[in-house]
This record gives structure tokens, sequence and C-alpha cells, in this order.
């Protein structure tokens, strides 16, 4: 239903758009919307004017929802805005700025038109706010949303690179973890185990938790499922690692790891290296040994 303000504001953003632009421009400039360099002054005028062109199209319909498909182009710009800006690393002050620092120019523009008497001034002045107030809040939202999904893809990379497999020697593989281990990392820790098993053809595969700070009965589980995921790809487990504190946990909870155990990773890496029939030793043992064979050949 078409509404009498929001058609006189958009006649209003139509007739004084020369006054209202800069006003608005220079609103944000003074909250410091280009004091840290991350967008140019052409570029926010640029979206200023979008903003006003989508805005004044919205409001021509008469309809005061800012929901509806009416403002579906505004409610677009906004959204490319607010994704932009959050992933550029404004505040949300900053970006819900953009919106609330449109209501004075408005309000202004309303005030110079002597045409309109103060009872509709009023009533414009209400619906001017309504609508930038819940564009503001639409503003903030698509923000936020952004910004979780930005943090959330930041802890992601960071798991898969505080959980890197390392090839310690042929067929034999090692993953360190450090710190907790929750169910979303125990599940990039397998994949990315698992994926290595593969493409290395691993026999051994060393879980190292000397990282990890506790061990409760969750924790412990994760690293059994972690080990069953191993075995069903071929590989062997190994975990190292078992601090005394640890050990003594794990008695407590009555949790049965049913895996071979170090208590550090040079322990597991000797066991592996046994199992793949492999050993290591000194350089002068290995050289002793040598010349006392020449020597009994040579008798």
């Amino acid at each position: 239903m078409a509404t009498t303000e929001t058609v006189t504001i958009a006649a209003l953003i139509g007739d004084d758009e020369k006054q209202i632009l800069p006003e608005w421009l220079e609103l944000q400039k003074n909250a410091g919307a280009l004091q840290t360099g991350r967008i140019s002054e052409p570029e926010l005028l640029a979206q200023c004017r979008d903003f006003l062109l989508r805005f004044r199209k919205g409001l021509a319909s008469g309809d005061t929802d800012c929901s509806t498909a009416a403002y579906a182009a505004t409610r677009d710009l906004l959204s490319e805005i607010s994704r932009s800006r959050a992933q550029q690393g404004f505040s949300p002050t900053e970006t819900a700025t953009f919106v609330f620092s449109l209501k004075r120019p408005l309000f202004s523009a309303a005030n110079r038109d002597k045409s309109i008497s103060p009872a509709d001034i009023a009533k414009i002045t209400w619906t001017i706010t309504t609508l930038l107030d819940e564009f503001g809040l639409y503003t903030f939202e698509i923000f936020q949303k952004t910004r979780e999904g930005v943090i959330l893809r930041q802890q992601r990379e960071i798991t898969e690179l505080s959980t890197p497999v390392v090839k310690l020697w042929d067929k034999v593989l090692a993953i360190p973890i450090i710190g907790t281990l929750d169910s979303e990392r125990t599940q990039v820790v397998m994949e990315n185990l698992l994926q290595r098993i593969v493409e290395d053809g691993a026999e051994i595969a060393i879980i190292d938790i000397t990282g990890v700070p506790t061990v409760d009965t969750l924790t412990a589980q994760h690293l059994l499922k972690t080990v069953s995921a191993a075995r069903l790809m071929g590989a062997d487990c190994i975990i190292s690692g078992i601090r005394p504190q640890i050990a003594q946990t794990i008695v407590h909870l009555g949790v049965e790891l049913n895996v071979v155990s170090k208590a550090t990773l040079a322990d597991a890496f000797a066991v592996a290296l046994k199992r793949t029939g492999r050993i290591v030793v000194k350089m002068k043992s290995l050289e002793t040994e040598t010349n006392k064979n020449s020597a009994e050949k040579g008798a």
C-alpha cells in the first residue's frame, strides 16, 4: 500500500540529491570512514550515490517494509557493502554508520522544503528513522554473519596448520597434536592422516599427543576413532607423548586404548622402525663391526 510519507521522501531525494549526497559523505568522513585507508573517497561516493538511487526507487513504491521486494535492490547493495567491509576489517560501528548517517541529511532536506507542514515533517521523520534503523540492523546482521564466517574459516585453517602429517621414514608417518582435541579437530586430523596413508602407502602412523594438555574420556574416544580409521586403511597406530599425569588420568577413567603407546616420539619411532624391519645404530658401532668382519675375512 502506498503511503504519502515514502513518496514524499523519494521526491525529496530526487529533488535535493545534490545537497543530500555531499552532506552525507561529509558526515561519514568526519566519522573517520576514510582514515583507515581501506576505502577511497571516490569508492565511498559511488556507494552513497548507488544507495540513494536504489533507496529512492523503493520509497517511490510506497512500501514501508524494508524486507519486501521493493527494497530488494537496496538490500543487495547493503549486503555487498557489509560483506566487503567485514572482510576488509571495518568495525561494526563503521559499517552501520554508512546507513545511520543518512538520517540527518534527509531530515535537513525535509525541513528545507517549506511546502511540507510541521505535522507532515514529523511523519516523514518517523518514516525515515524507521526505515533506516531497519536497514542499519540488516547491515549489522550481514556484517556479523560475514565476520563469523571469516573467523570460522580462519579457525579451520589454523586447525589444519596445527595438525600436519609428517613423513618420518618410508611408510612411517607422524601427526603431532597440539592443544585440545575436540570433535571438529578430530575430523580434520582423521581426514589429513587417512589421505596421507593412502598417498604414501604408510604402514605405521604415530599420533603424538605431547602437546595435548589434558586427556579426558571424550579425548580418548577421539583418539580411538582416529586409530580405528587408520587401521581400516591398513596402517597400525602408535600413540606417543603419554606423560605420567595422562597415564594416571586414563587409568582413573577406565579407558582402554587398545593401542601401543610410548612416552616419547623417539620411542614410538624406534618401534615403528622395528616393525618395518629397520634398525638405527651408531656410526662407530657400525664401523667397528665392519672392521671386525673385514679382519675375520682376511684371517
